[in-house]
């Protein structure tokens, strides 16, 4: 790990600490806006912080280790979209902490803007369509909150009064192009995210079984359970290294969804595992471990889960191959 890397990550693991899930979400935003993070993309020359892909990973591995709740992936897309088309003005918003949003679900030509985080105290959001990308006023939507089991992020419905409803800032080849660079970012994020709570929720079982006895004996002495907990750090240590790889590359969009696709899976698997490892504890759903396994099983669909990247995969091979 580089020294600028480092420096990055024990700044944020300062800041964030553990899981910071049932904390002041405020205030974690607060500390985002400080830190210049929702600019980590946005060129020198705009006010940013002129970072790259590499540093956009390592902020939200913390976030995720941390489980810090709130709109983080969605204001980052917003940000990286109002700079990539010169929207100053919303820009220096977004920038400076006021709450934007975007949707963490794939576009889709409905009425319907799926999966917006946080949506009913945002100002904006980012609508994505064929074609083209606008942002639309929040106060003009009818917004429905949706249940969701996982109790760090809260996401929403949102209807815009129109189709050609709010600013369009990208429009034709321009708006793909934006589009294709926003969900490589989120498939990014989404998969440092469920690393770095994998990795949380990896080193707390550790600790557990290091400390809870049995036989007169740690659990941690016991080989069984050393082997399970070894093939989780090799699946975990294994996703890592592909996280890292693509984040310091130019990797395409199916490149990107394989990324996202392993690592959420990755954090399901080790997740539950840890479930299982705690015990009896474990399996109540007041312990923490179940703050992570839910946080993975939606890391896992958004964005587009396993079945829908392969599906992509296999039409895009078979238009190749005529």
């Amino acid at each position: 790990m580089s020294m600028d890397r480092t420096e990055l990550r024990d700044s944020a693991r300062k800041a964030f600490g553990a899981s910071s899930a049932t904390g002041d979400a405020a205030g974690n935003w607060a500390k985002l806006s400080e830190m210049g993070w929702f600019m980590m993309t946005v060129p020198e020359a705009q006010g940013g912080l002129g970072l790259g892909s590499e540093a956009h990973a390592i902020i939200h591995y913390e976030l995720g280790r941390a489980l810090v709740p709130g709109p983080v992936i969605a204001q980052m897309m917003l940000v990286e979209a109002l700079a990539a088309t010169g929207q100053s003005d919303l820009l220096d918003r977004a920038m400076a902490g006021g709450k934007m949003t975007a949707s963490l679900a794939l576009p889709t030509e409905d009425d319907v803007i799926a999966a917006v985080p946080d949506a009913d105290v945002a100002s904006h959001v980012l609508v994505t369509r064929q074609g083209s990308i606008r942002v639309v006023p929040l106060d003009r939507c009818t917004i429905a909150a949706q249940p969701t089991w996982d109790e760090t992020r809260r996401l929403f419905d949102v209807r815009p009064p129109s189709a050609s409803d709010g600013v369009v800032i990208a429009h034709g080849q321009a708006a793909e192009q934006l589009r294709t660079s926003l969900l490589l970012q989120m498939l990014l994020a989404l998969s440092a995210d469920s690393l770095g709570g994998a990795e949380a929720a990896l080193a707390m079982t550790v600790d557990y079984l290091k400390t809870r006895r049995q036989f007169d004996r740690p659990l941690a002495m016991f080989q069984a359970l050393k082997h399970r907990v070894a093939d989780l750090k090799t699946a975990h240590s294994a996703a890592e290294a592909l996280l890292w790889d693509r984040a310091a590359g130019r990797p395409s969009l199916a490149l990107m969804a394989s990324l996202k696709t392993h690592c959420t899976e990755a954090f399901r698997l080790i997740a539950e595992d840890c479930i299982q490892l705690h015990g009896g504890i474990g399996l109540t759903q007041e312990h923490p471990c179940h703050l992570f396994f839910k946080r993975a099983m939606l890391n896992c669909a958004l964005g587009g889960d396993a079945f829908h990247w392969e599906e992509v995969a296999g039409r895009a091979v078979m238009e190749t191959t005529g």
